[in-house]
């Protein structure tokens, strides 16, 4: 069989070689794509349509639906991760404070501004992913690339300085988790090694090592008491989409690594700057809480336009022939 793989591997068309790749890269793009569009709009619903007022505790379901999956899954044998030992908070590490503060910031943020301009804040997540992966990890970037990722913050700026819902407590929030996203994806990318932890490593051990310290948060807060004094959980309809919200979840932190391993950090920023222009005009029609204003409008567009730009410029660039491949990036299960 591993005979079988080398003697394909060493043909002449390289290319055929890597197939199986780009497919993968695609396919876990759109995966993650998907499932952050869905989770955005549930998210949505539940804290601004039914007023939900404990994002944390949201959290927390989500974290323990990821544990409950996954351990289910190894123990069935569909899936393999180590077991525990004291090695693995250093492996992991600064990765469960990065997770966690993304998760709540991004909930706390997307109950306090309109879609549209959670969309457009979101955008900031870009600029900072190039930051943090020229510092970290070494790559540079073309002057096109550059132009866009500053019509993205052209635009961010005129929207938010026109923002008549204007929220300073979700504009804190949504820059905090562009910052944890950010990090978060640089990160991941750099810790997913399928030798130590792998992905599904990574999941589990980000959720473990989390959910004690943000319930003991939320109950600190007065959150774990708010969702217990909630009038709704006896609306089917609310209580639905509360279990949906905790297993698309899990399906988002999990196409998100899924994505950042077979492709960059920077990719899985760029399809998610994507998804977002559907959610930002959705968001203008269905939201609810948008409230239009011509600059607004104008400067939501001018993001918008930076964004699909520079997501094109990048994935464009990511299609060319490059540099033989390397081959600490391909996974395991795709090498000779």
């Amino acid at each position: 069989m591993t005979a079988g793989r080398q003697a394909e591997g060493s043909g002449t068309d390289p290319a055929s070689a890597r197939l199986p790749s780009r497919v993968a890269k695609l396919l876990s793009a759109l995966f993650y794509g998907t499932c952050s569009f869905l989770l955005v709009l549930v998210n949505k619903a539940l804290l601004t349509t039914y007023r939900f007022p404990s994002p944390i505790v949201l959290g927390i379901g989500q974290m323990a639906v990821t544990i409950m999956i996954l351990y289910v899954s190894k123990l069935n044998k569909v899936i393999h991760f180590p077991d525990f030992d004291k090695k693995i908070p250093i492996k992991l590490f600064p990765l469960p404070l990065l997770y966690v503060g993304n998760h709540i910031s991004g909930l706390s943020s997307t109950s306090k501004l309109s879609l549209p301009m959670f969309t457009v804040l979101r955008k900031f997540t870009i600029p900072l992913t190039l930051l943090l992966e020229t510092i970290i990890l070494g790559k540079q970037y073309s002057l096109n690339i550059i132009v866009s990722v500053f019509a993205i913050i052209l635009g961010a700026f005129i929207a938010a300085g026109s923002d008549l819902a204007f929220n300073l407590e979700g504009y804190i929030f949504v820059f905090l988790n562009d910052i944890f996203t950010a990090a978060n994806g640089v990160y991941t990318k750099q810790k997913m090694d399928p030798k130590e932890l792998g992905k599904y490593g990574v999941l589990f051990y980000n959720a473990c090592f989390m959910i004690i310290p943000t319930l003991i948060i939320s109950v600190s807060t007065g959150d774990l008491r708010q969702a217990t004094e909630f009038n709704q959980w006896k609306n089917v309809l609310f209580i639905t989409q509360f279990l949906l919200s905790c297993f698309l979840g899990f399906l988002l932190m999990y196409s998100t690594l899924l994505c950042s391993y077979y492709n960059s950090a920077l990719t899985t920023a760029v399809v998610g700057a994507i998804k977002n222009v559907s959610i930002a005009y959705i968001g203008v029609l269905v939201g609810g809480d948008y409230i239009f204003s011509v600059l607004n409008f104008v400067g939501l567009n001018i993001c918008m336009a930076g964004g699909l730009r520079y997501s094109f410029l990048t994935l464009n660039s990511q299609l060319k022939p490059k540099q033989p491949v390397d081959e600490e990036n391909i996974p395991q299960d795709l090498k000779g």
